[in-house]
């Protein structure tokens, strides 16, 4: 890997500056480098890595947070340069919320920054989300993908209230369900397409949806 690429990518591994990283984005622009590849072998190289020490235990959750902030700020900053919003095309669109009568934000909100950072335009509700809510915003945003964050066993039964109002507003969007309590089991019960234990396999399984979709046509 060219240098300047290598120093994005340990720049958001280490959890630098947003300033530094900018810098550093900006000077492999001006030396010509397109930004598909100062984003794919930089940026989004760099969460891959925070992401695989993760799930190895060689990086903690708030590292993994201020990787992902620190790409966010790069892509923010100067998106016009690296032009991801013009000829970079998103992974997918994903509508995101903690299900109604839970307030916890914090899984949610990982789960939503990883998954911007490596791609996806993703559409967060907040918390307290009722069934008709995430139907009106996956029909309105066009989603492929509608997931849903539970923290307690007494709210995560509205998983199944929200699958059951897609399915029946005729929806064919894909539902990714997460959260302490919530088990493979019990996503496979409730008729969930997915399941994920935490924020970085949540956007392997995202990609794994979006690609048996495209594979099957639909």
């Amino acid at each position: 890997m060219d240098s300047i690429l290598q120093d994005i990518k340990q720049a958001v591994i280490s959890g630098v500056s947003e300033g530094e990283v900018v810098k550093l984005v900006i000077a492999a622009t001006d030396k010509g480098y397109k930004g598909d590849k100062v984003i794919n072998e930089g940026l989004i190289a760099g969460i891959d890595t925070i992401g695989k020490m993760w799930k190895e235990g060689e990086a903690f959750i708030p590292e993994v947070v201020r990787a992902a902030e620190v790409m966010r700020a790069a892509i923010s900053a100067i998106g016009d340069e690296l032009m991801i919003y013009h000829n970079t095309a998103p992974l997918g669109t994903v509508v995101i919320g903690t299900v109604e009568g839970d307030v916890h934000d914090i899984g949610k909100s990982l789960v939503r920054m990883m998954m911007e950072a490596l791609g996806f335009t993703v559409y967060d509700l907040g918390i307290d989300v009722a069934p008709e809510k995430f139907v009106q915003a996956a029909k309105a945003r066009e989603a492929e993908i509608v997931c849903m964050s539970a923290l307690l066993t007494t709210t995560m039964t509205q998983m199944e209230h929200t699958i059951k109002a897609l399915k029946d507003a005729g929806s064919k969007v894909k539902t990714m369900v997460g959260g302490s309590p919530v088990t493979k089991e019990y996503a496979d019960k409730i008729g969930a397409d997915g399941y994920a234990p935490d924020a970085v396999l949540a956007v392997d399984k995202a990609k794994e949806l979006l690609e048996t979709a495209e594979r099957r046509g639909t």
